[in-house]
């Protein structure tokens, strides 16, 4: 999977924990690097709302793509 530039694995780390530590669900557009709200951590191909593109992923979901 191609991968906005702006996606770094410090950034997912610091979703994910947000995630497992509290009650946020972030995810991240792959497609263009757009933060997401209320995103399941495993969440694939979600609908972005800001560009349109099936390409957004829960922040632990990309952890497996990063890494």
């Amino acid at each position: 999977m191609k991968m906005h530039e702006s996606i770094t694995i410090e950034r997912v780390l610091q979703a994910a924990e947000k995630s497992i530590y509290g009650t946020e669900n972030p995810g991240f557009c792959a497609a263009c690097g757009a933060d997401a709200d209320g995103v399941e951590p495993d969440a694939r191909a979600y609908e972005c709302e800001e560009c349109g593109e099936n390409a957004v992923y829960g922040a632990e979901e990309l952890l497996l793509y990063l890494t």
